[in-house]
């Protein structure tokens, strides 16, 4: 079993992260600092999820600051690096394979399936699946909203998008799931019911993050992200999604 140093500090990240997603979900759906493409509404409360403070400073520095009321009180349409601009592409699939991921590791648990006596390989199987689907889903409702397309166009262009960030983000999560089971915890393996197990498939996740962003990046360089970022007097940049702006019909920076 876990140690309850590990046990103690897993229950603190837990709370922190539930008490960070529920401050970013006051910010949006209470204070109305709604963004400008809604599933980020869902996205970055999903994010905090498995990150903890760090989604809460992201969103303050990054999301909050470039909601459509944000800008309102401010005046000011703030400009982000390019590695930023990557970043925020690469919540779309980290919330939706974290979201993937937890419900896969609560139904695998409750029903007891193994493949061949150990528990890794359908989680495996089915955290990949679900988190494949939601992903897609997500970059989907990105896309969709910053592009008039059909849902056949739609589903394309989010499979284009976000498929290799999926796999990425999978295989970073995968190895961290491997050395839980294999060298951490090898008998008895932690499971779901523990604080600690969530405690660090959070480290997972965000190790998840971390091994897609070099695909995030890549494939925004290459246009095949939702939106496609160009730099701005050197090292900034802006978010400049094919959204129509209302007035003229061409594309309105700062959809992110």
């Amino acid at each position: 079993m876990a140690p309850t140093w590990l046990t103690v500090l897993a229950w603190i990240s837990l709370a922190a992260s539930f008490v960070c997603a529920g401050l970013i979900a006051v910010e949006i759906f209470v204070k109305g600092y709604r963004q400008h493409v809604w599933i980020m509404d869902v996205v970055w409360s999903l994010t905090a999820l498995y990150s903890g403070p760090l989604g809460w400073l992201a969103y303050r520095a990054w999301g909050r600051l470039n909601s459509p009321r944000s800008r309102q009180e401010t005046g000011d349409r703030h400009h982000y690096p390019f590695s930023v601009s990557v970043g925020i592409s690469d919540t779309h699939c980290g919330a939706g394979c974290a979201l993937g991921d937890l419900m896969a590791e609560w139904v695998l648990f409750a029903v007891g399936v193994t493949i061949a006596g150990v528990a890794l390989w359908p989680e495996y199987i089915a955290d990949c699946a679900l988190a494949f689907i939601f992903g897609i889903a997500f970059q989907y409702f990105a896309i969709t909203a910053m592009r008039r397309l059909s849902v056949r166009d739609g589903v394309i262009a989010a499979l284009k998008s976000d498929t290799l960030s999926v796999i990425t983000f999978e295989l970073g999560l995968f190895g961290w799931m491997a050395l839980m089971f294999f060298v951490f915890f090898p008998n008895p393996h932690l499971k779901p019911d523990h604080a600690a197990y969530w405690f660090l498939m959070q480290v997972g996740m965000i190790l998840g993050f971390l091994t897609s962003f070099p695909a995030n990046r890549w494939l925004i360089t290459r246009g095949d992200q939702g939106g496609n970022v160009t730099r701005a007097q050197g090292t900034r940049a802006r978010c400049t999604h094919a959204a129509p702006s209302r007035s003229q019909g061409t594309p309105a920076p700062g959809w992110c």
